[in-house]
């Protein structure tokens, strides 16, 4: 059985070694993407004003090497 390409924030901060606070920070600052590099989840248990986010991780892994190698500030901005 292969894993889903959308992982919960915890797993996915586990896998991308960084904290779940360093992942909404990036998604705050435009570096990850709606739609694209996120989503909500479609999880029915989860209140709909409360939603989920969800991340695909080979886009987001991607889009971190993408501005890690443009110098971006990725690891030390600040909110």
């Amino acid at each position: 059985m292969t894993e889903s390409a959308w992982l919960s924030g915890k797993k996915a901060s586990e896998k991308l070694g960084v904290s779940e606070g360093t992942l909404d920070l990036w998604r705050e600052v435009g570096y990850l993407k709606p739609g694209t590099h996120w989503r909500s989840s479609q999880n029915s248990q989860v209140n709909p004003w409360t939603p989920e986010v969800i991340y695909h991780l080979r886009w987001c892994k991607e889009e971190i090497a993408y501005w890690r190698a443009q110098d971006a500030p990725i690891n030390n901005i600040a909110a």
